[in-house]
């Protein structure tokens, strides 16, 4: 039997965690999205970060690109995706991958039922560019600036 050297980046130790999102705080997005960050640096992710996105009725985010690839998922409602200029409707369970420095954006198709959505990064050092501004932030800095914050 191979064992992983546990001194190997992707194997060092930590903790396990269980992460409960509805006793989680939450940040705004602006817009009427609000995240609440789950796998992060802080609970000791070194490969990716995961976290989820809560649209309400009418709500939708900037179009914006990544340093790295991102999937995300449809938990609850429909969505309208838009991925390099192609806008899809999505629902419960659908799914999406996006490349690094794709332009995309997510928002709720329902102007009154809500929408949750699940991220992963494939990145602990994931940014987020948004194309109208130029600005680029990381990822898991906004979660600190909302945990500083309360």
């Amino acid at each position: 039997m191979h064992h992983h050297d546990t001194d190997a980046p992707c194997f060092r130790h930590f903790e396990p965690a269980v992460l409960r999102p509805a006793e989680l705080s939450s940040f705004s997005r602006g817009g009427g999205a609000r995240t609440v960050p789950l796998v992060t640096q802080a609970v000791g992710a070194e490969v990716f970060l995961t976290g989820q996105t809560l649209f309400d009725g009418g709500a939708g985010i900037a179009l914006h690109t990544h340093n790295c690839p991102e999937s995300v998922t449809i938990l609850e409602g429909d969505a309208l995706v838009e991925i390099d200029g192609t806008e899809h409707h999505l629902t419960r369970f659908d799914a999406t991958y996006v490349p690094a420095g794709t332009p995309h954006r997510f928002r709720n198709a329902s102007a009154t039922e809500p929408m949750r959505i699940l991220w992963i990064y494939g990145s602990v050092d994931a940014t987020r560019t948004i194309v109208e501004t130029g600005v680029t932030v990381r990822v898991d800095a906004e979660h600190d600036r909302a945990a500083a914050t309360g």
